[in-house]
């Protein structure tokens, strides 16, 4: 193969790992559990030379008091609360839990945006829609997420959804790496743990730390196109004009069938009183996140995404990636 350029980027030496943002997600909590029981971390590669620095992988337990409670949060999302102005707010007064829980993972793992932020962050998650292993990230440019996720694709159920945020900042606990996204897998309920979606999880990890230290010993990696499912919008139940409450549940045609195309005039919800309603988009899109569990309360019963290949200057077979 004829290389035209080959892109250096700066080797990953700290990846943090981070379990229980949401504190019924167990997955994650035992996870992390598990690899905190070892005092150097099961998952740390040895250096094979003296002189190559070794990777640090940080074991995090996000949320301990929503864990301790097996609940989502305590007082907010604490998933939403990484925002520069959430991050920098004033302390006085009485500050939800999750806000100062926030700072501290900040100081820990940043300062968000700074130099001295962790490399890469992997927040683990579980849903309780159909939607496999799926890495969630703000971009779709991000080299160093997207080669991971093409290494993670020894399942034909590893997905990439990227959520376009546009002007708006990123509020997520991955945001406060150099790079990070989110690896979410369902489904399990919350407040469970299964262990068919242990391991998966797992093995998910070791594979994202296997590619890191493949990349920082200076395995070049080849630019490839790769599918990309872009966030579009969200969809919320059918309600009451008057008490808003729910009036329909997701149409068992559509239940369970994540990242399989919704066309116009397929079914989408069924009403308690047994009517059908129907998709009236324009176009066929991806649900994804169907009937979560966890959006209820944020009024979402699903989200539809636009598959699309991403295939840009960086990503075309001529151009290798190594670290510099």
């Amino acid at each position: 193969m004829e290389v035209d350029e080959v892109v250096c980027l700066p080797r990953l030496s700290r990846v943090a790992v981070c379990g229980g943002t949401h504190g019924n997600e167990l997955s994650g909590v035992y996870l992390v559990r598990e690899l905190l029981k070892v005092k150097k971390g099961v998952m740390e590669k040895e250096e094979e030379q003296e002189e190559e620095e070794p990777l640090s992988v940080l074991k995090v337990l996000s949320n301990p008091r929503a864990m301790q409670q097996c609940r989502r949060y305590v007082d907010t999302d604490l998933n939403r609360c990484f925002t520069h102005a959430t991050l920098n707010g004033l302390t006085s007064g009485t500050v939800p839990y999750e806000m100062i829980r926030s700072r501290e993972l900040n100081a820990m793992l940043g300062p968000k945006g700074r130099s001295g932020a962790v490399d890469l962050v992997c927040d683990l998650h579980n849903t309780t829609a159909n939607m496999g292993l799926c890495l969630i990230a703000y971009s779709d440019c991000d080299w160093i997420c997207l080669h991971i996720f093409r290494h993670l694709q020894y399942s034909p159920f590893t997905l990439y959804i990227h959520f376009e945020v546009s002007n708006k900042e990123s509020y997520s606990l991955d945001s406060v790496g150099k790079h990070g996204f989110a690896m979410e897998i369902g489904p399990q309920p919350h407040g469970v743990a299964r262990s068919t979606v242990y391991t998966a999880m797992k093995a998910g990890v070791q594979h994202m730390l296997d590619w890191v230290c493949f990349f920082n010993s200076g395995t070049l990696f080849e630019g490839e196109s790769v599918d990309v499912f872009t966030m579009i919008k969200h969809i919320d139940y059918p309600r009451d004009s008057e008490t808003r409450n729910i009036t329909a549940a997701v149409h068992p045609h559509l239940q369970d069938r994540d990242f399989c195309p919704l066309h116009p005039e397929d079914p989408l919800f069924q009403t308690f009183s047994g009517e059908t309603l129907r998709y009236k988009g324009n176009e066929p899109l991806y649900p994804f996140f169907i009937n979560e569990c966890a959006y209820y309360e944020k009024g979402i019963a699903l989200s539809l995404a636009r598959k699309r290949r991403v295939n840009s200057q960086l990503t075309t077979p001529a151009i290798l990636f190594r670290i510099c």
